[in-house]
């Protein structure tokens, strides 16, 4: 999907802990895998939704 080498994900992620510090990286994971599985159930909700219209 995205081409993401190793080293462009250790400049995010280093960038990540200097804006967020150490202490919010949990708590940003956990927003973030929230988020990604509301939007893959409401996409999944979506798609039944058509399904059931044809």
């Amino acid at each position: 999907m995205f081409n993401v080498g190793p080293w462009e994900l250790l400049l995010v992620l280093g960038i990540a802990l200097v804006i967020f510090g150490p202490g919010k990286l949990p708590q940003l994971g956990e927003s973030l895998g929230k988020a990604i599985t509301g939007f893959k159930k409401a996409r999944a909700g979506e798609e039944e939704e058509v399904k059931a219209v044809k």
